[in-house]
């Protein structure tokens, strides 16, 4: 079997069926169709469309895992291919269908050497990343634990059609990618004609000075070193121009690198709005959506990856990742258990610059199939090679000696 054009026609066909959050049927189906076969002990989830696969080695050892997911995003997609989505109004905008096409490849094979595998092997595969905490509830049906012990480590990646070249990987040791929660607020005032200001209280006005002064509040109050990012992606008030609302409401994402300054910024950013709203005469109702936590590698593991994309696929495929992505992964709810590693790997189509190239969750993002044989071999090779190095007892041990 030529690897490489078995999963380009697993991949197309998952882009073709797009499908959103938790229940994903017909995805479901095509992954277990393409495991199928394979000496897997395979299971599915009781309040999701996840599969869990378990490949029992040859040698007794632990438990490594590794993940994809499975979702798509409510994106219409406008890029001219053959395998483009077949369902307006959705599309694998994020590579999740690369992702899951490269873990079935690394299930092939890893099961053709199952026998020199001195551990066993997880395969999550995982609904409900873009939003919907999959990976959190997988943990909760026991994904860590499917193979009868503890996952002692645990690989995730993520492909980009932006900003990274084709076929390169990056990664960190530390926070990778950021927490992301959402910041909800309603300003209420008392409404009136736009004609006499001083008669009402003006959400409006009050909102915007929220608004500006919260990018004040995080030049001025975090390090630079350890960043916030606050952006306000709507705002509502009013009717017409000639009437000043009773309120107004606007939303915004919070994007921190530390569980500290997360819950500084939470609080300060209640603080600074029912400040503001009430030096006016009005007031600010504050409720949050808290979202992923920070993801962040274990910087042995995240080492111990970089070794081994350079001693397998050669030293120009790796690139030390410089700082954190302020994009978000439920992938964290696993690395908050587990030690591991998450990857980023460069898959812009060639001919694009990837600089100027559309990102991830843009209609018009597209994605080099030419990466999903390099993307199974690398999961391949991260879970022989870390069951191979394992210290049955006393935890993980040195991962510096692994890439000897």
């Amino acid at each position: 079997m030529d690897i490489q054009d078995e999963l380009v026609r697993l991949r197309h066909a998952l882009h073709q069926e797009p499908e959103l959050g938790l229940n994903l049927p017909r995805t479901q189906e095509k992954v277990l169709a393409a495991l199928d076969g394979l000496p897997l002990e395979i299971s599915t989830g009781d309040g999701l469309s996840s599969v869990t696969a378990v490949l029992r080695g040859g040698v007794p050892g632990p438990t490594v895992l590794l993940r994809a997911d499975m979702d798509a995003l409510p994106v219409r997609e406008r890029v001219a291919v053959p395998y483009r989505s077949r369902i307006d109004g959705r599309m694998h905008a994020c590579g999740h269908d690369l992702h899951m096409a490269m873990l079935v490849g690394a299930a092939h094979q890893l099961s053709a050497r199952r026998g020199d595998l001195a551990g066993d092997v997880v395969f999550m595969f995982q609904p409900g990343e873009e939003g919907y905490e999959g990976a959190k509830l997988m943990i909760e049906e026991g994904v860590l634990d499917a193979s009868g012990s503890r996952a002692v480590a645990a690989y995730g990646m993520h492909v980009f059609a932006t900003m990274v070249p084709t076929g390169l990987f990056l990664t960190k040791g530390g926070p990778i990618l950021a927490a992301a929660d959402t910041f909800r607020v309603t300003v209420r005032g008392r409404g009136g004609h736009g004609s006499t200001p001083h008669r009402a209280l003006d959400p409006i006005q009050v909102g915007c000075e929220i608004v500006t002064q919260l990018q004040t509040y995080v030049t001025r109050s975090f390090d630079v070193f350890d960043p916030v990012v606050v952006t306000i992606g709507q705002f509502h008030g009013g009717t017409a121009d000639n009437v000043i609302p009773d309120d107004a409401h606007f939303d915004a994402t919070l994007r921190s690198f530390s569980a500290d300054t997360r819950a500084r910024l939470k609080e300060g950013v209640v603080r600074l709005a029912q400040h503001i709203a009430e030096a006016h005469g009005l007031t600010a109702d504050c409720s949050f959506g808290i979202g992923y936590p920070v993801t962040v590698n274990d910087d042995a593991e995240a080492e111990f990856a970089a070794e081994t994309v350079r001693e397998i696929l050669g030293e120009e495929r790796y690139f030390p990742m410089p700082q954190p992505a302020a994009g978000s992964e439920d992938f964290s709810f696993v690395l908050n258990e587990v030690p591991g590693a998450f990857l980023v790997l460069g898959a812009c189509p060639d001919g694009r610059d990837p600089v100027g190239a559309p990102t991830n969750h843009s209609p018009e993002a597209e994605f080099d199939d030419g990466v999903l044989a390099d993307g199974a071999t690398l999961l391949t090779a991260l879970a022989t090679r870390r069951l191979a190095a394992a210290v049955p007892a006393g935890g993980i041990g040195e991962l510096s000696e692994l890439s000897g």
